[in-house]
């Protein structure tokens, strides 16, 4: 049990380890997916190229597009591509590297489908039967040319009564099924190739321009990543302290109406209004929460929010404060008094 918690943290604490993590769901999913498909031939000369190369690159097209849609790093790659420089520049390679991690992952579920339906041939049989050379075969030596057209279309059929038993269908099956597996070994065995070469070969070179662009890929998530948890933060926060200070002006109200009450007195008896930040600087956890309640009014969310996506912060902790301009700076005037501020930092 420890285990798998600490697999489960492993998990949460690393971004391609749950990217990585998806693939293999979406690649087992996969296999499920196949061995339980029903593989119908229409057995039809002008639909069969048609029904075998579609089921075998349309359903790998939308495992594509699953991958695509499932990675969060796809997201945050396009919108580094095309968000305004400001006062961050865009680095062309960090961007490769994310969009090779995306495809790359993206490109495992389709592969697998692909692979299982060349290794196990009903595809290709059915795509190409109508293509196989009449010549390699003597059992067609004495059908017309209309005659093998026909047969040949009713190859991936066993049981259809034109081809049942028949040794030129078995002959033709078993060539073309020869031929998916063999080009599907071919693939498999290109790929191990390839995955090899780039795992050894990759240590042999300069690493410095590859650890510099996965880990700035790696902070380009997480950045982003925590700027959301923050901004729900802030959110939940600043709707805590608007309830609060809704139901702290209700008073007023009610001692119009006569229906507010002293506690300790018993009697009715005006509220001051002043007392309304005292109550709420209470709730303050000794400014522990300061540099969100800082951004306390709609168009300081606004301008904040559209200042992220404008002009990103440079990646330099010290940079001059002023640098992001002072479209907030009136904001500490609006923290309730009392509120210590341990570090003041402009975003």
């Amino acid at each position: 049990m420890e285990r798998f918690r600490m697999i489960f943290q492993q998990f949460q604490s690393s971004s391609e380890s749950v990217m990585n993590g998806i693939s293999l769901l979406l690649a087992a999913v996969t296999v499920k997916l196949y061995s339980s498909f029903d593989f119908n031939c229409p057995c039809l000369a002008r639909y069969n190229t048609l029904y075998g190369t579609g089921l075998l690159l349309t359903p790998p097209l939308a495992l594509f597009l699953c991958g695509l849609l499932v990675n969060r790093q796809s997201v945050v790659m396009v919108e580094e591509w095309r968000r305004p420089a400001g006062h961050r520049r865009k680095d062309s390679g960090v961007i490769r590297y994310m969009c090779s991690s995306v495809l790359q992952r993206a490109l495992a579920a389709p592969l697998v489908w692909i692979l299982l339906a060349l290794l196990d041939g009903k595809c290709f049989v059915c795509a190409f039967s109508n293509s196989v050379d009449p010549e390699k075969f003597l059992d067609f030596a004495n059908m017309t040319p209309s005659q093998v057209q026909l047969f040949l279309a009713k190859v991936p059929c066993k049981e259809d009564e034109l081809v049942r038993d028949s040794p030129a269908r078995k002959a033709v099956s078993r060539y073309l099924r020869c031929m998916s597996q063999a080009i599907g070994w071919s693939i498999t065995l290109l790929l191990i190739v390839v995955a090899f070469l780039a795992r050894c070969l990759r240590p042999c070179f300069d690493q410095t321009v590859f650890l510099q662009r996965r880990y700035w890929s790696n902070y380009v998530d997480l950045e982003q990543k925590l700027f959301d948890e923050t901004c729900c933060e802030h959110a939940r926060d600043f709707a805590h302290r608007c309830v609060l200070h809704f139901f702290a002006s209700m008073q007023s109200e009610l001692r119009a109406y006569g229906l507010h009450r002293d506690p300790e007195s018993g009697s009715s008896g005006p509220l001051e209004i002043s007392r309304i930040p005292e109550l709420l600087e209470d709730l303050d956890d000794g400014g522990r929460k300061a540099h969100l309640r800082a951004v306390c009014s709609q168009e300081q969310v606004d301008h904040l929010l559209s200042t992220w996506y404008s002009s990103k912060p440079p990646l330099n902790l010290v940079a001059s404060p002023g640098l992001w301009g002072t479209g907030l700076s009136h904001r500490t005037s609006m923290v309730a008094p009392g509120t210590r501020l341990s570090q003041h930092t402009d975003v």
